[in-house]
């Protein structure tokens, strides 16, 4: 795969990763939009299924070589029903990753990110709680992501742009909220659970846009996040495995400023 068809795997992958739940545009008027091109559907067929032993290792406290993050079944078949019911064990699962997500007040760690067209990025990322995160993408890319609390920046330095969203109409409000119940505050449709993993799926429906889901997964070990996958209206999935995760390290207050006004279309 070439450099440039990677970034632009890259940029796909975080207009779905972000915009899956947004009304079509930036809400501020500092923002530049950077045309994201349409990639090419990933072959749906069995190929992309790992066996468990494949999937992504549990943290030991040891530094860990980047997992090959797993990718879910496209031929899945998720309910799309907002009354879903849940049995006794279904609500504890759910409780348990509720409870993990508001427990954490900080998190440090590095991901991997695999496209909805098979390009895979890595870097490092930063949360503090509540609505503050950094998303820093290794070279080549050019890619920063940063939520201040209440407003979400993806920035392309090689670019010079920067696009501005709510991070209240982000997918990625369920993992910086300082307090979550899953089963009370989001429309869960589905939760499921193996030897290896706990996975809950969250829908949202957009009006202009469509229906987008969310798929959490933690660890039934050590009840650490593992991976989300933001699935688009048009169903192409985004999926990001986080690994060498802390949650006691103190984080730099100034990774979480956005600059407002560094970012401007050069004068003609």
């Amino acid at each position: 795969m070439t450099q440039h068809s990677t970034h632009r795997g890259l940029r796909s992958g975080l207009a779905l990763l972000i915009a899956t739940s947004i009304a079509g545009f930036a809400t501020s008027a500092l923002s530049q939009t950077v045309p994201v091109p349409k990639p090419a559907p990933k072959a749906r067929d069995g190929s992309v299924q790992m066996s468990a032993q494949d999937k992504v290792p549990m943290t030991t406290g040891a530094t860990q070589a980047p997992p090959n993050p797993v990718l879910p079944d496209p031929r899945r078949n998720v309910p799309a029903n907002v009354f879903a019911s849940f049995d006794a064990n279904q609500k504890a699962q759910a409780a348990r990753v509720s409870s993990y997500l508001s427990s954490l007040q900080t998190l440090v760690g590095n991901f991997v990110q695999v496209g909805p067209d098979g390009s895979r990025t890595k870097g490092d990322f930063y949360i503090q709680k509540p609505g503050k995160v950094r998303f820093e993408y290794d070279d080549p890319s050019p890619i920063d992501i940063i939520a201040d609390g209440s407003s979400l920046a993806v920035r392309d330095r090689k670019l010079a742009t920067q696009d501005i969203y709510p991070l209240s109409q982000t997918p990625l409000r369920f993992l910086l909220s300082d307090r979550i119940d899953l089963l009370k505050d989001t429309n869960v449709v589905s939760v499921t659970a193996d030897d290896v993993y706990i996975s809950v799926t969250i829908e949202e429906k957009q009006a202009l846009i469509g229906t987008s889901r969310l798929m959490l997964m933690v660890g039934v070990k050590d009840g650490q996040l593992k991976q989300w996958t933001v699935t688009d209206p048009q169903g192409y999935d985004t999926t990001v495995a986080v690994y060498n995760l802390d949650s006691s390290k103190k984080v730099d207050p100034g990774l979480f400023k956005i600059d407002f006004t560094n970012y401007f279309t050069p004068a003609n």
